[in-house]
């Protein structure tokens, strides 16, 4: 049996979520994609908190960009999400591409992150 695209990241997802889990020392860094946006948030498992999140739904990116299915809109995101972390005292994260290949958009808004501060 084929499977369809979207069962495919489904099943990578589930796979690396038994691998991949934040602490509050290190959180996970998970990412979202979809067709037209891209979405990042930093979660403590153990506590089950977002400690930061960014998009480019968000007003302040959503002016600057053309599109938010863009390499340069993963990277802005990256760059934000980075930012917002850092400021709440958290320098090293997990990184979970949350199903996703580690490539384009995905692989923008890592190196991003990495580029502004985050360590993983």
């Amino acid at each position: 049996m084929k499977l369809t695209r979207r069962q495919s990241v489904q099943r990578r997802h589930r796979r690396i979520r038994k691998k991949v889990s934040g602490t509050t020392e290190c959180p996970r860094l998970a990412v979202f994609r979809s067709n037209q946006h891209i979405y990042a948030q930093v979660i403590d498992d153990i506590d089950q908190q977002t400690l930061a999140a960014a998009s480019t739904l968000e007003p302040v990116l959503k002016k600057s960009l053309f599109s938010g299915s863009t390499c340069e809109a993963s990277a802005a995101v990256g760059k934000l999400i980075a930012q917002r972390t850092i400021n709440k005292g958290i320098e090293k994260v997990v990184f979970d591409r949350g199903g996703n290949l580690y490539h384009g958009r995905v692989k923008a808004l890592a190196d991003a992150a990495r580029e502004a501060g985050l360590q993983f």
